[in-house]
Order: structure tokens, then sequence, then C-alpha cells
């Protein structure tokens, strides 16, 4: 394999980094997935970056984590500052103009995160009539709600999913919407076990591992490592991990994947 010329940043300081460095595109702010707390890092994400750059010949050492935002994910793989994105970063066709997937390594659905206390009231997206839910400004997970929850479906708009996390643990409202995988791991990082995914996913958003567009025999390298990733129980072993005392499980339709094809994700909701 072509090695990557690459600049240290994030995860290890230049004078610790031996060797060619692959540096990798996650979110810092995203507990269960892809978190950074003094200097380390964590989540499914992270073990799926880890795995699949060991078996591109990178020691963890040689591996840099660069802080991404949804928003600058294309132009900065476009312009090299990351040689790849792992960052529940959805397949979709408009992207697919621009960047490169190899995946999905995992398929999610936009879902409802909830109090146990109203699981038997609250059972599918239909059941939120004249209930406020609430999802992130400019989110797909928002548009969703607009278009297809009851029309008396009250939305409310936050930042981000920790800031709705708050809200309904106050009882401000009833239930959280995103897919399926960061609602579980907001709940995993509650720990009392005081909430529950719903388990009724109505989207398909399949996560892909993002390269600059041209990649091709890169793409085909990291299928190979993904395939690994799942026969071995690796794969396996992060969900566990990230989601444990959630009662979360992924959609057995998709998961884990067997089919490293970069196909196009499924955002029309299937109520």
């Amino acid at each position: 394999m072509t090695t990557l010329s690459l600049v240290a940043c994030g995860s290890a300081s230049q004078a610790d980094v031996v060797g060619p460095k692959i540096r990798i595109g996650i979110k810092f702010d995203q507990p269960g997935i892809s978190v950074e707390q003094s200097g380390t890092y964590s989540g499914f994400a992270v073990d799926t970056a880890r795995y699949v750059a060991e078996k591109l010949g990178y020691a963890p050492k040689q591996i840099v984590f660069k802080q991404v935002t949804s928003a600058q994910r294309e132009s900065l793989l476009q312009n090299g500052t990351v040689d790849m994105i792992v960052d529940t970063y959805t397949i979709t066709k408009d992207r697919q103009k621009v960047v490169d997937f190899a995946g999905p390594y995992f398929v999610a659905g936009q879902d409802l995160l909830i109090r146990k206390t109203e699981k038997s009231q609250i059972t599918s997206p239909r059941d939120l009539a004249n209930k406020k839910v609430c999802s992130a400004t400019g989110s797909t997970s928002a548009k969703i709600v607009q278009d297809y929850f009851p029309k008396t479906t009250q939305l409310m708009l936050l930042n981000g999913y920790s800031e709705c996390l708050t809200a309904l643990l106050s009882g401000t409202v009833d239930a959280v919407t995103t897919d399926d995988l960061i609602l579980a791991t907001l709940a995993a990082a509650k720990a009392d076990s005081s909430l529950m995914v719903v388990g009724h996913p109505f989207t398909e958003e399949s996560y892909g591992i993002g390269v600059k567009k041209g990649s091709a025999v890169l793409v085909e390298k990291i299928n190979e490592a993904l395939k690994s990733y799942v026969s071995s129980g690796a794969w396996q072993r992060a969900i566990d991990k990230a989601t444990k005392g959630t009662g979360y499980k992924p959609n057995p339709e998709f998961n884990p994947p067997t089919k490293f094809d970069a196909r196009p994700s499924e955002q029309i909701a299937r109520f």
C-alpha cells in the first residue's frame, strides 16, 4: 500500500509518532460513538477507525485523530486535511458525487429515545400526537418529524442531542429523535437505565468511511478490513461496549453489514 503523507495533530505529538501517519476525522463530543477526554479517544467509531487503520498497516501511535464537524467533512477530505472520516457519516448520492465511501460499517435507523416509564405509551412516531419531541437544528431527523410525524407533534429544535437529552430528562419533551445508535449511546451515557430506545427504526442510514474522491484502491482495502472487523467478532464487541446497559440491539435486517458496496441510504420514513 502506498503510504500517506501526513501531518501530526490530535492524538499524538509528532515526537511520539514513528513512520507515516494516518489522519482520521471523528467528532469529539459523541459519547459512545466518538469522544475525546483529556487526549483519550473512545467509542464505536473510534474502535472501528483503529481496527481499520491497523489492517491498513498503521500502529496505534501512527493514528492521528482530528476533530471534524458535519459541515466540514467533504472539504477536509478534498483538501487533504484528513485521510478518512469515520463519523456516523451517512452514505448519500449527493455526497458520493464529491467523496468516495467504503462500507457501510453500520446501518442505523431514525428512532425515538424515551423515558422507560413511558414505554407503554410511546411505541412509534404515531404515538407522538400532541406530544413534544426534540431534535437538532438543521438535521435530517428534524425534517422527518416535520414531514411524517403527526401534525400535532410539537418539535423542539436545539443545537445538539446532549441538549435534547437534558430536555428529556427534565420532562420538557417526551422523546428525542435521531439515529438509533446515537440514541442508544446517549442512553448508555446516562448509566442509570432510566432511558430506552423504542426500537422502531423508520429510516435507513448507512454509515460509511469517507475518503477522497478517486481513492478506489484505498476503498477496496478498507472494505477488506471491514469484512475482517465483522467476521472476527470485533464489530459485535465494539457495539456491545458502546451501548452497554441500554438493551439496544442493532436492526438485524442490516447489521452486522455483509455487503460493503457503499449503497446510498434510504432516508424516506417508513412507518
